[in-house]
């Protein structure tokens, strides 16, 4: 009897955790999503029958020791489809499809959803009640050794943990999965290159409560694996220079108290451009907390710190002081130009007093002459003074009529970062201010949340020019449109007219230059998503180039229709934007000359349209460009790039 009740016992339990297999196919029955429950909790995911991802390992593990997914018996699967279209008023389009299947395998106290879209699938866990998470299981199982660009976290460290201080700034190493750097974690997104020119791009979505996902591969296979910082016990003795909070020590859990888990998303590109023109990630966020947003206007910004407040041909010492801004208010009206950001230095105390501006700077006064020139007044700050002082500062300075915040020096996504970014974004929202996160992790959809999250950096952006000698910056800007700008809009803060070929660029950091082009800078802000885009550049520089800042000047930010036209990683990017019923058309160029054949039959046959191109003499004086008129015909354009060039059209 005793043997027979305990060979009753173990069929119990094998059949608790006994293997089932469910299957998830994308709407347009492309993609197939399979899932396997029993010991492990699997997915993988084909494209027309080709594997993509092996069956990759997912769980989670409380800290009361309770594991999610391996060993789970799951009670119930519901499925269901849902094709819906939602608006996108401060997006690159302005109205996004969302149509996916959903299998939703549903346990005690909690259940992991799944879904299956045509560019890519998608799956979270959701616990039933709030839970502290000690571990994720995350892994990316790919199916060949594939090649990858891996954007390393820029910092050599001695051990890994440490590596999660980091604002994700880094250019890309192109090598083989099983090449990857066992020195480095990698932040997504993580671009694979499979075969038959199949991309799968790694990132994550709706990120509000839970810390940001890093890669990595330390078994040298094909298979990534996710880390997560864990959450701060302990942050260092703060003193009057230091700009970040540092941490001191950290718990042995990755998550408290949270019931908002992300998602992790796998995007499937046919080809690179698709990529390009991806929505993936702002589908999968929360729709739109903030409510009416009428009062929220996108635009662009003159900003002081890239050309370091330097102005020629004036009567005034430039510098931090009112005149100076005067000037920039002045520029910025001249041309159309929304708003000024007033950057480091203005504030009595960066670190300690925002309170109180410095005695050089009339801030009322700026403001008031702001808005009788219509234009507005962006502050600079960093996170961990207006984490302190969050409430009192957007009461204080949204009532002088302020109209955002630049928020600096973050450089952590672990969950009580993540939770001062939605908070500072619902603060600011309800002062009817927006914000702008530089010093930040990559975006991971909160900029649907809170449609006044304008921009984000996590970027390797322009502000490199003024310090590193050895950079590549051409190269990055032809390969984030498949990368980094996957997951969302980027500070990157172009406008550069001091432009340079490759062999003569050099880093100067108080009249900085451009790696490429001049049109190779116009093209970037038609390339480059950004709703509240930056004119780095001085003044003084823009007012000697007229054309090229008209041309800036009026390029929107923001658009109802993107379609990326072609390009290769790395190599060049073609897209067209629309707002209203303007098109613009941009090419941008790694630093290969090349000869383009851009398909513009999709506008009007016998429109007049404006070209901006490389000049003839590009390859030599990078600022050389050429204005002309052109009559549509409906067919193809023949376009020429020079080295780091550029080209674009406005109809």
């Amino acid at each position: 009897m005793k043997r027979l009740l305990t060979l009753l016992a173990f069929c119990a339990s094998v059949m608790a955790v006994q293997a089932k297999d469910y299957k998830l196919t994308s709407p347009d029955g492309q993609l197939t999503l399979s899932v396997q429950t029993g010991e492990r909790l699997t997915y993988s995911v084909a494209r027309d029958g080709v594997l993509l991802l092996e069956p990759s390992a997912i769980g989670l593990t409380l800290e009361n020791g309770t594991v999610w997914g391996p060993g789970t018996r799951f009670s119930k699967a519901v499925r269901r489809s849902v094709n819906t279209t939602c608006d996108a008023p401060v997006f690159k389009r302005s109205t996004v499809k969302d149509h996916y299947n959903e299998l939703c395998l549903k346990a005690k106290g909690f259940e992991v959803q799944f879904r299956a879209y045509d560019d890519g699938i998608a799956w979270r866990f959701v616990p039933a009640k709030a839970v502290t998470v000690k571990a994720e299981e995350a892994t990316f199982a790919f199916a060949k050794d594939w090649k990858a660009f891996i954007p390393y976290v820029n910092q050599h460290t001695e051990t890994l943990e440490s590596q999660f201080f980091s604002s994700q700034e880094a250019q890309y190493t192109h090598a083989s999965l099983s090449a990857w750097d066992k020195a480095y974690m990698a932040f997504p997104p993580v671009t694979v290159e499979a075969d038959g020119g199949v991309k799968i791009c790694i990132t994550e979505s709706d990120l509000l409560d839970y810390p940001g996902l890093y890669l990595y591969n330390g078994d040298g296979d094909c298979t990534l694996e996710g880390r997560f910082a864990r959450v701060p016990a302990q942050y260092a003795q703060e003193d009057g220079k230091t700009f970040q909070r540092l941490i001191a020590a950290r718990k042995d859990v990755l998550a408290e108290n949270t019931s908002r888990l992300p998602w992790r998303t796998v995007i499937v590109a046919p080809e690179a451009k698709d990529l390009a023109q991806s929505d993936f990630v702002w589908r999968l966020a929360s729709p739109n907390a903030v409510g009416d947003i009428s009062w929220l206007k996108p635009g662009k910004v003159a900003w002081d710190w890239w050309n370091g407040w330097n102005l020629y041909g004036v009567d005034f010492e430039a510098g931090i002081n009112t005149q100076t801004y005067k000037y920039y208010i002045d520029f910025a009206s001249a041309h159309g130009i929304e708003y000024i950001v007033m950057d480091e230095g203005w504030a009595k105390n960066t670190v300690l007093n925002m309170k109180e501006t410095r005695p050089e700077i009339d801030l009322p006064e700026l403001v008031r002459y702001g808005r009788e020139k219509g234009v507005g007044v962006v502050l600079w700050t960093i996170a961990r003074l207006f984490e302190d002082q969050m409430e009192e500062l957007c009461a204080q300075y949204s009532a002088m009529g302020v109209k955002g915040w630049k928020v600096d020096f973050m450089d952590h996504d672990d969950q009580k970062m993540v939770r001062f970014y939605r908070r500072a974004a619902e603060t600011a929202a309800r002062y009817h201010m927006f914000v702008d996160f530089h010093g930040a992790y990559k975006p991971t959809g909160l900029y649907r949340t809170y449609p006044n999250v304008l921009n984000f950096e996590g970027v390797y952006g322009l502000e490199n020019m003024k310090w590193n000698a050895n950079c590549d910056q051409v190269t990055y800007d032809v390969t984030i449109p498949f990368t980094r700008l996957v997951a969302g809009p980027a500070d990157y803060t172009q406008g550069a007219m001091r432009n340079a070929r490759k062999d003569n660029y050099r880093a100067v950091g108080d009249e900085p230059m451009s790696q490429g082009t001049r049109c190779h800078q116009l093209a970037e802000y038609i390339i480059f998503d950004a709703p509240l885009s930056m004119l780095c550049d001085s003044p003084s520089n823009y007012m000697q180039e007229e054309e090229c800042t008209a041309w800036i000047s009026a390029v929107p930010t923001v658009w109802d229709e993107t379609i990326a036209l072609d390009g290769q990683i790395g190599e060049y990017v073609v897209m067209a934007r629309r707002k209203g019923s303007q098109w613009y058309v941009a090419a941008l160029n790694g630093w290969e000359a090349r000869d383009l054949e851009i398909d513009l039959a999709f506008l009007p046959a016998g429109a007049k349209a404006t070209i901006m191109a490389d000049g003839v003499n590009a390859h030599r004086a990078a600022r050389d460009y050429k204005k002309s008129e052109v009559v549509l015909d409906g067919g193809k354009m023949k376009v020429h790039l020079a080295p780091g060039g550029g080209w674009v059209i406005k109809l």
